[in-house]
């Protein structure tokens, strides 16, 4: 069964679930990052981080985004009437493994890379996509919340 982790902040508390057969980084470094980026975010939110497969991501993909391939990350957001936040975010550590070979990272850190932007992404910021991903915002937001994380 999950574990819920209660992370308070002077301006948040959140709750965060990580599941998944397939999480390859300990549940500590998972909520410890999205704690980092909800409390310096001051943002209210519970989330629930799940690591999937390929064939599992692929059939949210298709259905949600309609494409056919897996994907490195989706994130969904629900706002509640209080404020706060309910975020779902799916991780697929195979796709992060290729795209971490690629870039000659290691593992570890795209997939806490991974956790950041799904975070992100649940508190409401956005990207383009295409080469404008790497110059956006978010993504300068996401890498400085990244250096901070080991």
């Amino acid at each position: 069964m999950p574990r819920i982790k209660t992370v308070r902040h002077a301006a948040s508390a959140a709750g965060i679930v990580v599941s998944g057969r397939h999480a390859p980084l300990p549940r500590k470094a998972v909520e410890a990052a999205a704690a980092r980026v909800l409390a310096a975010e001051g943002r209210p939110a519970r989330l629930s981080i799940t690591f999937l497969g390929a064939r599992r991501m692929q059939a949210l993909n298709e259905a949600w985004k309609g494409a056919a391939r897996p994907t490195d990350v989706l994130a969904f957001a629900l706002a509640e009437p209080s404020g706060d936040l309910l975020g779902d975010i799916y991780i697929c550590p195979w796709v992060a493994a290729r795209e971490a070979r690629a870039l000659g990272i290691p593992l570890r850190r795209e997939l806490l890379r991974l956790v950041v932007h799904g975070v992100l992404h649940v508190l409401g910021y956005d990207h383009p996509e295409g080469a404008g991903r790497l110059t956006s915002s978010m993504w300068r937001r996401q890498e400085r919340y990244l250096r901070g994380l080991r």
